[in-house]
């Protein structure tokens, strides 16, 4: 059986793509020697089309030239930095600050920021709005351990920014949301965009941010914004396009004009499900603080990024658990208000506190501890001598790891290095740049039909013809490697998480953590252990694009029907057949779908590790903002992006066609 599947017409197309890839990627160096032909293995350079100093010149126009008539483009970022700057500042004086007169020198604090025990107060409030005292302790704990552990004013810095890129997100996002439900045109076309908003790689985002907005917060929320708006924007668009056709006629019905339709209807029908995409912001943002720390962010990004640069393991690992902590919070309130029940309205005859309790006792509690706090210090700022580190445990327990595993680590790095990074690595950077294009073309096509191969010929010919062929192919290296040992991992995770309540539980647990760690955590412990360089990445990738795999093999295992494994029991199959030949079958367009998503996660993340040591489009995309190349920055992250699209649309096309052989919608 399995002897006839691998010698199908299908089947054998595919061997003898490999094999001649194998082949030429083994001798194009002694083709090149023996032809003393360059270009086999390098692009031309006379041939390399000088795209990024058309975008670097294209860039300079814009912010020195450009003009609208009534002002210039310079003018308009000036006038967003303001629209932006003016709520950040009041928010961040509120909460960091205090409120000073004067400038400089000669500044005045005319009111401190709210006191530490208002804040934690407020935010046990909210977890008790949208659940009930146990989410009120949770998100209160995890705020007294930020003043506890002396994490507190570098906390409310990245409060302050996520409290101002969380709405302009949502709301940016919900408008386009309803433009795309609205008018299809407006979807079409925002597709291809968020694809590449979402593809792009975030150091990407910062190398024009920082040319157009220069250095500062208001540089790093734009930033922020950009990155995190797309989810939302996709999440509006399918829940107003879910909402019951009852609901919608009922609104007809009792006569709502279009606009009432869309404020009164529709968006309140779709809440919950736009809430999924409010809680996607929210960590997509604190994902960010740590990157948008490297353009003057600041606050707790700031502090992670400087103790990686300093090699200090204590102080890296307390600002990256308070970014963690601080996460745990947020997303436990916003998935909480995602399907929170509507609470019963008051009557109008009863008194503002009655109608709102919660709100007025927030304001007793910030009105209180201000007048508390300007006799007694300690309930303003949480007293120093109180505060506790945990920065000498993690140093000693790295040195001891260190210490008595450093053999042990050596070798599995070691043997990873030997058996599997390099020999990919040279498979994939020994196919000539020609025969590449060829054969990504080839497989496209074959995947997803003759358009599918037309969109990887030219977005593979960019990566070509821009001479980043050889990066490419260590980023493809890099991700393929980590791709693989990470679905290895996550799908018999989620196959067993799938078929046993109890293992779904503890799994769930164990992939909600990883999800909420911002990015940039994963580095700390991996450079701590494993030093820099190809292994440090490929760890730090599979922990972040562990989680996807996980999911969506519990999901698809535990979404088939249970008439079908009744009909494979009564038949007389084994619980060994029953997955093999039932449930894996059934669960394949799940297992694709989480193959695209931790193939996407593992892309992002490999940007990142550029920090570690990679040499690939990662680095070259981080050198472009350590030189603010505009156009270098920008090339490199589109040929990131449209490596992540192919894959993303022949993991698709495998996807759909997965769907259509099982007879799914």
């Amino acid at each position: 059986m399995i002897w006839r599947r691998l010698i199908r017409p299908g089947a054998l197309f595919w061997w003898a793509l490999l094999a001649a890839t194998w082949a030429l990627s083994t001798w194009s160096f002694q083709l090149y020697k023996a032809f003393d032909a360059r270009w086999i293995i390098r692009f031309p350079s006379g041939w390399k089309l000088p795209m990024e100093s058309w975008i670097s010149d294209a860039m300079k126009w814009l912010l020195e030239d450009a003009t609208f008539g009534l002002f210039t483009f310079r003018e308009l970022t000036r006038f967003v930095s303001a629209v932006i700057e003016a709520p950040y500042d009041l928010v961040r004086a509120a909460l960091a600050d205090g409120f000073m007169q004067g400038q400089g020198s000669y500044a005045v604090e005319i009111a401190p920021p709210l006191s530490w025990i208002a804040v934690i107060a407020i935010m046990a409030i909210l977890g008790r709005v949208a659940r009930d005292w146990r989410l009120a302790a949770l998100t209160g704990a995890c705020f007294l351990y930020l003043a506890v552990f002396g994490q507190w004013d570098s906390a409310m810095v990245t409060l302050a920014s996520v409290m101002i890129a969380v709405p302009i997100g949502v709301l940016g996002g919900l408008l386009l949301g309803i433009a795309s439900f609205r008018w299809p045109w407006v979807e079409r076309a925002l597709r291809p965009l968020l694809d590449l908003m979402q593809t792009v790689p975030v150091f990407a985002y910062l190398v024009p941010v920082l040319f157009l907005f220069g250095f500062g917060p208001v540089a790093a929320l734009v930033a922020t914004v950009v990155y995190a708006m797309p989810p939302m924007v996709r999440v509006a668009t399918v829940a107003l396009q879910s909402v019951p056709e009852e609901v919608v006629e009922a609104g007809k019905m009792a006569g709502c004009t279009r606009r009432q339709m869309m404020w009164k209807v529709l968006i309140p029908s779709a809440a919950p499900t736009l809430m999924v995409g409010v809680n996607q912001v929210i960590m997509l943002t604190l994902n960010m603080v740590i990157i948008a720390s490297m353009i003057g962010a600041g606050g707790l990004g700031f502090d992670v990024l400087s103790a990686l640069r300093r090699l200090d393991i204590g102080g890296g690992i307390e600002a990256g658990l308070a970014i963690v902590v601080m996460a745990i919070a947020l997303d436990r309130v916003s998935q909480a208000f995602s399907t929170r029940l509507p609470s019963k309205v008051a009557g109008q005859d009863v008194n503002f506190v009655r109608r709102h309790p919660w709100f007025a006792t927030a304001f007793a509690i910030i009105a209180l501890t201000y007048i508390a706090g300007l006799f007694l210090p300690p309930v303003q700022s949480y007293p120093e001598a109180a505060t506790l580190t945990t920065s000498a445990f993690w140093e000693d327990a790295m040195r001891w790891i260190n210490v008595n595993f450093y053999d042990t680590l050596e070798a599995i790095k070691d043997v990873f290095l030997t058996t599997l990074l390099l020999p990919v690595k040279r498979f994939f950077t020994g196919i000539p740049w020609a025969w590449g294009l060829i054969a990504v073309s080839l497989a496209a096509g074959r995947i997803g039909g003759w358009r599918l191969g037309l969109l990887a010929l030219l977005l593979t010919g960019f990566i070509i013809v821009n001479g980043l062929w050889a990066k490419a192919m260590i980023t493809v290296y890099l991700v393929g490697v980590s791709v693989l040992i990470a679905y290895a991992i996550g799908v018999p995770l989620g196959i067993w998480a799938g078929q046993n309540a109890r293992a779904h539980k503890w799994v769930g647990a164990f992939i909600d953590t990883l999800q909420t760690l911002p990015s940039f955590v994963y580095l700390i412990p991996v450079v701590m252990l494993f030093r820099v360089g190809d292994f440090s990445a490929m760890i730090a990738v599979i922990l972040y694009a562990l989680a996807p795999a996980v999911r969506y093999a519990a999901h698809g295992i535990r979404s088939i029907e249970p008439q079908m494994i009744e009909a494979g029991l009564v038949s007389g199959c084994t619980r060994r057949q029953i997955l093999w030949r039932i449930k894996l079958p059934l669960a394949a367009p799940s297992l694709l779908l989480g193959l695209n998503q931790t193939i996407m996660l593992a892309i992002s993340m490999l940007v990142i590790t550029a920090l570690v040591g990679t040499r690939d489009l990662g680095q070259e995309v981080y050198i472009a903002l350590t030189k603010a190349n505009t156009g270098q920055g920008i090339v490199a992250g589109l040929s990131v992006a449209f490596i992540a699209i192919i894959a993303d649309r022949c993991v698709s096309a495998m996807a759909r066609q997965s769907r259509e052989r099982l007879g799914l919608q």
